[in-house]
């Protein structure tokens, strides 16, 4: 991979001005006050190479996320036979978007809103390549808003400027720069300036991967500055401080923030996300004959001499015959039932019982909870089932699916669907490079149905990965609009369960329509790495939710609620202490296997979106490298920071 100091402007730059001896801190800081720096060039290759593919070749890809997609995109576009299997019925991972309805009129619904950074540089390259720019709009600025006062609104709008100068355009803004409580006299502080302006794959990592964010702030860190950005952002990582390790939130941080010459503003999508960016990729990949096959489950990969040979997969809906584990939940009390799963996939069984009921109901794929008389009752839109699971009344039709225990496990169960209609046949195929693309959960349970000579040190690395904690949206639908003085987007510190509120009837364009014709509103919570112990189930996350959006918005309260949705799912990836080393990168020890996804250990800083987006290309680049082929230039923000040990 070349990283050699021609392909970037900002490097070279910065050579430059060594050259001529002004490689001081006092030089760099004059010059990025007046220059902001380029992208950083990862990957390009230094001689022109053939782009696309002279003979057959085929690729499957399984996972249509946003890496499994850019993957696909990628290889699609240079002539490879691409098969991507994806397991739900929508495509997209979290940035699905699935059709509701309320009342009598449809909407889109998705898994909360997501912002589109300018140092997206991989995304947005994909963007102004399907030209769909015009598909999103700048939201001009943000706020942080504190619960309870003791520190004043922040304000976040566009910047130009590179570190130190962002800090110094920040500092100036910021209502709370008397309270940052910044003293670089002490060592201590220096040390913790230092680190966060000094970010370096993989120095970084090997210094502080060992401690947990919260350990790390807890050896005598600036409490405002820890209150007023580190906590709040580093809780939008969707991992918990005390889970979450310090070199990540180092990378976190030097990406969007002190590595980052593009500022602090962000875009949303003018309409749902499916709509906006994943449809586009799909018929892009579509165009180019490649094969989309949604609900599509993996049942076994077969593998032989370092080398995968075929998979097999069946198509249909969730409730296929191939088997998987559930973990036991322990967070939900009741002394009648055993309960196993998390978020929006809980199974519950009769103590010594040979079979397990799916607690996912069949409207909208919340999770029903169980009443005093043995009923399971939906907690979003009140459909209700009895103690066999079969439907009661509306809106759901079908009823709750059965599943057989096959093996038990500690504390984990295997399960098996059970159904009346006969499975789809088992289809076969076989290709020259597989691509997992999926979530940890996902990753997970493909190696589980892998036989053969599997490596086992790559084996254990896999059931290392971590899932972080669950998120939860939920989003409500008011007979009545408010004044808001903050941000469409804002982020919020200090509640119990909410970290930010988004305004979907002031951004994307059905509910902006929808809002003009009712005088309604649509506000959408979103919890990014909340407590099972705290919130065991949805009807506590919903009450919750609730409650708290009346103290945030109380011009709320006398309003009616229309509709409500809500969205729990336990599959963000972890990104706990000590797990850097061990990650999977994107080639693995079977030869023809890659590995994409915002699990894999990735060479450049990246977040989010952009890490999903920069593994499924970089997944891509390494099968355009084997078959001779020029690969895709890659960007990334400055590598390394300015004040780096």
């Amino acid at each position: 991979m070349n990283r050699s100091s021609h392909s970037s402007g900002f490097i070279s730059r910065r050579t430059a001005l060594k050259v001529v001896g002004i490689g001081t801190l006092g030089g760099v800081v004059g010059y990025s006050r007046f220059s902001k720096p380029q992208p950083f060039v990862f990957e390009q290759d230094a001689l022109s190479l053939p782009c696309d593919l002279p003979h057959s070749k085929s690729v499957v890809v399984i996972g249509a996320g946003l890496a499994g997609l850019a993957c696909a995109y990628q290889l699609s576009q240079r002539g490879f036979q691409v098969t991507l299997l994806e397991r739900s019925p929508n495509l997209g991972g979290k940035i699905a978007s699935w059709t509701i309805r309320v009342d009598k009129e449809k909407f889109k619904m998705e898994h909360g809103f997501h912002g589109f950074f300018p140092q997206y540089y991989n995304l947005n390259s994909l963007i102004t390549e399907l030209q769909i720019k015009d598909n999103f709009k700048s939201l001009d600025f943000y706020s942080l808003v504190f619960r309870h006062q003791e520190y004043q609104p922040e304000l976040f709008r566009p910047t130009n400027t590179a570190f130190p100068w962002n800090i110094v355009d920040l500092a100036i803004a910021s209502p709370n720069r008397l309270r940052w409580g910044i003293n670089l006299i002490n060592p201590a502080h220096w040390q913790v300036f230092r680190a966060i302006t000094g970010f370096q794959i993989p120095k970084s990592f090997n210094r502080l991967d060992h401690l947990s964010v919260a350990d790390w702030a807890a050896q005598d860190f600036p409490k405002g500055l820890y209150d007023l950005y580190f906590l709040p952002f580093a809780k939008s990582s969707l991992n918990a401080p005390e889970l979450l390790s310090t070199g990540e939130l180092l990378q976190f941080f030097h990406f969007y923030f002190f590595g980052n010459p593009e500022g602090l503003a962000f875009k949303g999508t003018k309409d749902d996300m499916g709509t906006s960016l994943v449809v586009p990729m799909q018929k892009a990949i579509e165009q180019k004959g490649g094969k989309i096959i949604s609900q599509a489950t993996v049942k076994e990969i077969q593998v032989s001499d370092r080398q995968i040979e075929y998979l097999t997969y069946q198509q249909g809906n969730d409730v296929t015959d191939s088997p998987f584990w559930v973990e036991s939940n322990q967070n939900i009390e009741d002394q009648t039932l055993d309960y196993y799963g998390t978020g929006d996939r809980v199974f519950a069984v009769k103590p010594g019982a040979i079979e397990a009921l799916s607690l996912t109901c069949t409207h909208q794929g919340c999770t029903v909870m169980r009443q005093e008389n043995g009923s399971f009752l939906c907690p979003c839109h009140g459909a209700l089932y009895d103690q066999q699971g079969r439907v009661i009344r509306g809106p759901a039709k079908g009823n709750l699916s059965q599943f057989e225990i096959v093996q038990r496990d500690n504390q984990r169960i295997k399960l098996k669907a059970i159904s009346d209609d006969p499975f789809s046949i088992k289809e076969k195929i076989e290709a020259d490079y597989y691509v997992i693309a999926t979530d940890v959960p996902g990753v997970k349970h493909l190696f589980e149905n892998m036989t053969g000579a599997v490596n086992p040190t790559l084996k254990t690395k896999i059931d290392r990965l971590a899932v972080a904690d669950p998120f939860a949206v939920a989003r409500f639908w008011f007979d009545r609009d408010f004044e808001w003085e903050y941000s469409y987007f804002t982020s919020l510190s200090g509640y119990q369960l909410t970290d930010s509120i988004t305004l979907y009837h002031r951004i994307q364009e059905q509910f902006i329509d929808w809002a003009k014709r009712t005088g309604g509103s649509v506000v959408e919570l979103h919890a990014y790495c909340y407590k099972e112990t705290e919130f065991p189930n949805q009807e506590v996350l919903l009450k919750t939710f609730e409650k708290e959006l009346y103290e945030i918005v109380p011009a709320l309260k006398p309003a009616r609620i229309l509709h409500r949705e809500l969205v729990n799912q336990k599959n963000f990836s972890g990104y706990p202490p000590n797990s850097y080393q061990d990650r999977p990168t994107t080639e693995s020890e079977i030869s023809n296997l890659i590995f994409a996804g915002d699990w894999v250990k990735m060479p450049f800083p990246c977040g989010l979106m952009e890490r999903a987006v920069s593994s499924g290309l970089l997944a891509a680049n390494v099968i355009l490298h084997r078959e001779g082929l020029q690969r895709r230039t890659l960007f990334s923000v400055t590598p390394e920071g300015m004040l780096k040990i």
